[in-house]
């Protein structure tokens, strides 16, 4: 096999995993028609279909999804190999893919960047913000940020924050206009900002526990938004309740800005972990940036 035959292959299992032409070619530093050249070239030569196309969308054919699981994880190894070269380096370096939320991608590996980048110039980490469960082994990540008991049985998953607590909040102007809510179906009656969750298209239901009771409630409101600025702005300005992660709002509560309602009904959770597949190879790289993430009480 050819050099440029290996090239193909890999191209195509970074469009296949990416399912875009477009992300495809930004991963991979490559133009477009250069990318779609590349796998025209591919399919001609083994005289099989590797992907479906349409104006909107890419995914595999059958045997293109064969194909992905066949080299994926061959590319996988030789990218990890490739990692474990860094340790003949003075330094770690190296790039680095994680998947995370938004607020576990701000409050827990924002700061750990800030401390630990300064030090190792070769060091470079793209963090993808996503609310979704995404499988890091199909997508090319190193590893995901998820709260403990979203982790799969077959990761292995490391605390790297404390356990967290929701909180419902609203500003005083609002609670001018709206009785305090004391038990979760009182929100029923109002106006809740609520979160569009990307993977399903459907609205985030609010959470609550109290005494071994759990329960989830459907709330509805004016503001629809998939971010946590724009929540919790919107709860400052007083058009709505807000349901966020207790220490995003903690400093607007101290300062008069919010009022929190239903705390009883708001439980400790287990808070968030690192997991990455049982079978991954530590680069240097990827044990620097875990053992700095490693929560210690």
């Amino acid at each position: 096999m050819t050099v440029e035959s290996y090239d193909q292959l890999a191209i195509f299992a970074v469009v296949a995993q990416e399912r875009s032409f477009t992300r495809a070619a930004a991963r991979l530093g490559m133009s477009q028609p250069a990318l779609s050249r590349a796998m025209r070239q591919l399919e001609e030569r083994l005289g099989v279909r590797l992907l479906a196309r349409t104006t909107r969308s890419v995914a595999p054919t059958q045997a293109g999804e064969h194909l992905l699981q066949v080299i994926a994880p061959r590319f996988d190894e030789i990218n990890n190999e490739l990692a474990l070269l860094s340790k003949f380096r003075d330094r770690p370096a190296g790039k680095l893919r994680i998947t995370a939320g938004e607020h576990a991608a701000i409050a827990v590996l924002q700061p750990v960047l800030a401390q630990l980048l300064p030090d190792h110039p070769d060091l470079s980490i793209e963090i993808i913000v996503d609310y979704g469960l995404t499988d890091i082994v199909a997508e090319g990540y190193d590893a995901g940020v998820r709260l403990g008991e979203q982790v799969a049985k077959d990761m292995i998953a490391m605390r790297i924050g404390p356990d967290m607590r929701m909180a419902v909040v609203g500003s005083p102007a609002y609670f001018s206009r709206y009785p305090k809510p004391v038990i979760p179906a009182d929100l029923v009656a109002h106006n809740c900002i609520t979160l569009r969750m990307p993977t399903h298209g459907g609205l985030f239901m609010w959470e609550f526990e109290k005494n071994g009771q759990a329960l989830k409630v459907r709330i509805e409101g004016q503001l629809v938004f998939n971010n946590i600025a724009m929540r919790l702005e919107s709860a400052l300005q007083g058009l709505g309740l807000a349901y966020m992660p207790e220490d995003a709002v903690r400093p607007h509560i101290e300062q008069g800005h919010l009022i929190r309602v239903l705390e009883d009904w708001c439980e400790p959770y287990s808070g968030y972990h690192l997991y990455y597949p049982s079978r991954r190879q530590s680069s240097p790289a990827f044990t620097l940036l875990r053992e700095a993430l490693r929560y210690r009480d």
